[in-house]
């Protein structure tokens, strides 16, 4: 693999993977098929793109770094078949990327400055995801397949499951990293449900109710969703107003939204 010679830059989150144990692993996980619409999210050095390269005609990339995206202009394995979006990856037009084609399988180890903004970007166009592959802080992946009642289960938690099937894949030490961040990481498999086990009726209102029910955590249901939801109205469902939010499950936090 060509060697990458300038340094990660603090300001993009870069943390750049080189571990090829853990490459293996999570390429294994998603079962590549050459057919497939892959979008890498922060190519880097190209830890994980080289070995995508080898098996698909086509990756797209997204890319800010000007210094990357000019060493990956110079790489013959790239020519042809890498496609780079220069821009923030907060600003990819998902919808336009997939265009009439099938649906973006999405893969990356996401900055750390930006991986919950990135996730909500990709929620909210997932009819355009087939699934996605990710590596982020062990404590983000930590929240998103947390269960109810435990101190990492959050509003993370709670929209994230409500879109998607999530499997916690693997933990990695700051040594598979150059340079070495100070946490450990981990890599979550997320795909969109094809039929999700719970509805909301407004999923708008139903992401402002978990957002308010998590603002205090400390406080009951009683105090935390006063004005939205009254406690007769939460005992019609079930649920406890003595409650706290933590302790709910996405199908609770739907039924209360679809009160």
């Amino acid at each position: 693999m060509p060697r990458y010679e300038h340094q990660a830059k603090k300001r993009f989150g870069q943390h750049f993977l080189h571990d090829r144990n853990v490459i293996d692993k999570m390429l294994r996980a998603i079962n590549l098929q050459t057919t497939d619409r892959v979008v890498e999210i922060g190519p880097g050095p190209g830890a994980l793109t080289f070995p995508l390269l080898e098996i698909l005609p086509r990756l797209d990339v997204v890319e800010i770094d000007r210094d990357v995206i000019a060493w990956w202009q110079q790489q013959p394995q790239a020519q042809g078949k890498l496609h780079i979006h220069a821009q923030d990856a907060l600003k990819l037009d998902i919808p336009g990327l997939r265009g009439e084609g099938d649906r973006l399988r999405i893969v990356g180890n996401l900055p750390y400055n930006i991986s919950t903004p990135l996730i909500f970007h990709f929620l909210r166009h997932r009819q355009h995801i087939r699934d996605m592959l990710f590596m982020l802080q062990k404590e983000v992946v930590d929240r998103i397949t947390a269960e109810p009642d435990s101190s990492d289960y959050s509003r993370l938690s709670v929209m994230v499951q409500y879109y998607c099937d999530t499997h916690y894949l693997l933990k990695i030490g700051p040594g598979a990293f150059s340079p070495p961040p100070k946490v450990d990481s981990a890599v979550v498999y997320l795909q969109p449900w094809a039929t999700p086990p719970h509805v909301a009726n407004d999923p708008e209102h139903f992401a402002d109710l978990v957002a308010q029910a998590f603002s205090q955590r400390r406080k009951t249901l009683r105090n935390t969703l006063k004005g939205m939801v009254t406690a007769e109205q939460m005992e019609s469902v079930g649920i406890d107003p003595q409650r706290r939010a933590e302790t709910l499950t996405v199908a609770d936090f739907v039924n209360l939204a679809n009160l």
